[in-house]
Formats: structure tokens, sequence, C-alpha cells
């Protein structure tokens, strides 16, 4: 779906008061009602646009979840029924003294528009309103990697309208940050006597202190001497499960090298197999030589090493 600026197609900035987006919409509506532009067959059509922009950013909330999540991630959670759902422009029409602009629900699942007298707001409004659902919820859920590693179960606790409700989540594996759960029919309750809306559990992974992640992929620095990125050493890596991996670091191992372990990353959320884990070495250069160190030192100078 390709991204709708709302705020451009009302000729405003992101810092647009109430105000200046509805003094914005009575501008376009004047310009763009059909019952104004009469024989543009662009007209309805432009119209129809500036009003799901202002039914948008003129409610609160459903701006607030288009600022947060952008266009995309906006439509696939408010379908059109969604975004015109209690939108009500009828007192800036009547400034004009035009019919209204009737929003019917089509078989489809989408939105079309009659115009003229009948069709007049704060009337006869949305039919099958009893058919639209409730708004949808989204809540983020913060997860530790281990969480991640080895899937967990959660209990949340939802606020509606007054009263909470605790839901029990089987978080799977993988399930990284902006990775989604869709519990069906836990969200807003509909206004209307329909079904609820859903419930999407997104994950925000937490920092952990010893593994970074990117994707699917576990990255660790491990830190080794100078004497054993030269000959060569075997190492224990700690796993997120309690477990535990060796790795073999060769001789002449040089500083910064990034080793690949395959299949030791975190399990991909509805997909087999894991990611990768990548070791970073660092090799630990003494500060400070003893006398028998910085004699042997120059030994090995002397053979060319």
């Amino acid at each position: 779906m390709p991204e709708t600026d709302y705020y451009k197609i009302m000729g405003v900035n992101k810092n647009a008061s109430d105000e200046e987006i509805k003094k914005a919409y009575r501008k376009l509506a004047m310009k763009y009602h059909p019952d104004h532009a009469k024989g543009d067959k662009n007209a309805e059509e432009k119209f129809k646009e500036i009003s799901e922009a202002y039914a948008v950013l003129s409610d609160k909330e459903k701006r607030k979840q288009y600022d947060m999540y952008g266009s995309t991630d906006f439509h696939q959670r408010y379908s059109q029924e969604d975004i015109f759902k209690g939108f009500d422009p009828g007192d800036i029409f009547k400034e004009f003294g035009f019919g209204g602009a009737n929003f019917f629900t089509g078989k489809g699942g989408g939105v079309r528009f009659s115009f003229g007298p009948e069709a007049q707001f704060g009337g006869r409004r949305m039919q099958n309103q009893a058919q639209l659902k409730g708004s949808d919820l989204i809540y983020e859920l913060p997860l530790s990697l281990k969480e991640i590693f080895t899937g967990t179960t959660k209990t949340i606790s939802l606020q509606h309208k007054g009263h909470s409700e605790k839901v029990t989540i089987k978080i799977p594996k993988g399930m990284i940050t902006g990775k989604k759960l869709r519990l069906t029919g836990k969200g807003e309750p509909s206004p209307y006597g329909g079904s609820p809306g859903d419930l999407f559990i997104r994950s925000k992974v937490l920092n952990d202190p010893v593994y970074s992640y990117e994707n699917n992929d576990l990255y660790i620095n491990r830190e080794i001497k100078l004497s054993e990125a030269i000959l060569g050493v075997k190492i224990s890596l700690p796993t997120l499960d309690g477990k535990q991996i060796n790795l073999k670091i060769p001789p002449a191992t040089k500083h910064k090298t990034k080793m690949r372990i395959p299949g030791h990353g975190l399990p991909r959320m509805k997909h087999s197999g894991s990611g990768d884990l990548y070791v970073n070495i660092h090799i630990n250069m003494p500060k400070k030589l003893t006398g028998e160190q910085e004699e042997l030192v120059k030994k090995l100078a002397d053979t060319g090493i």
C-alpha cells in the first residue's frame, strides 16, 4: 500500500493545531464539495481524500496512532469504516449551505459516498453500523532476549473504559522488536453493537548486558590475551538458555576478527531455523610489561615476529 501523507493532503504541517486542521478542511471542503464543484469529475474523489485525512487528523487517538506508526502500519489497523467511524463535520457544511456527505458500507468492505440534502450529517449515518467492529488496541510488551530466545508466557492487564481485564499471552520464540501477535476480539467493544476490535501485541526487546542483536542474529564481544591471539585458544560462550558453546580461536587471529557460528542466533518467528551468532574478538594489549615480559618480547622480535 502506498504511503498516504494526510498532512500533505490537508496542506498543513505535522505540528498543526486542531483549529488549523479544521480551518484547512473547511477551505478544501468548500472548494471540492460536489455541490459546489459541479461538473468537475475529480471533485468527488478529491473530497473523499480530504475527508479521510480530516477524519484521521481531527480525531486525537487516530492522529496519535498515525503519527506514531506511519501510514502503512496505520492502514493495517484501520479500515476505511474504522477511519470514518464517528466522523461528523456537519457544522462545517451547514456554514456553506451544502448538503451533507453520507458514508455507506459497501459489500466489499469499502466506503462509498453520497451527496446532497438527503445525506445530512447528524441524521442517517453509516448503513450497517451494527456490523462495524470496535477499535483495535496496540499493546507494547517489553521482552528480554532470553524470553525471545526461549519463548514465554505473559499476563497483561488491559483497561477498558473503567474496568480492567487480564489477558494471558503465549509469546512464541523469535518475537523480536516490531513483530506482532493478533488477539481477535480483545480490543475495544463496538459502540454500535458489533464485534469488538482486535488486540495487537507488539514486542519491544530490552537491552541485554551480554548480547546485542540485529534481526535474528546475535552478537557478543570476547576479549583474549595477546599470547592467545598468537597461539590460538579455546573459549566458552554463555547462551541465552543457560548453556555453553565452545569456540576454537585459531592461531594468529587479528584484533576485531568476527567469527560466525551458524544457527545459534535467535529463532525465526513462524519460520524454521535460527539466525547466526557472531563473536567479535578483541585482543587485550597489555598497557605495561614486566621486565621479564619485555625481555621475552625482545627475543621474539629477534626471531622476526
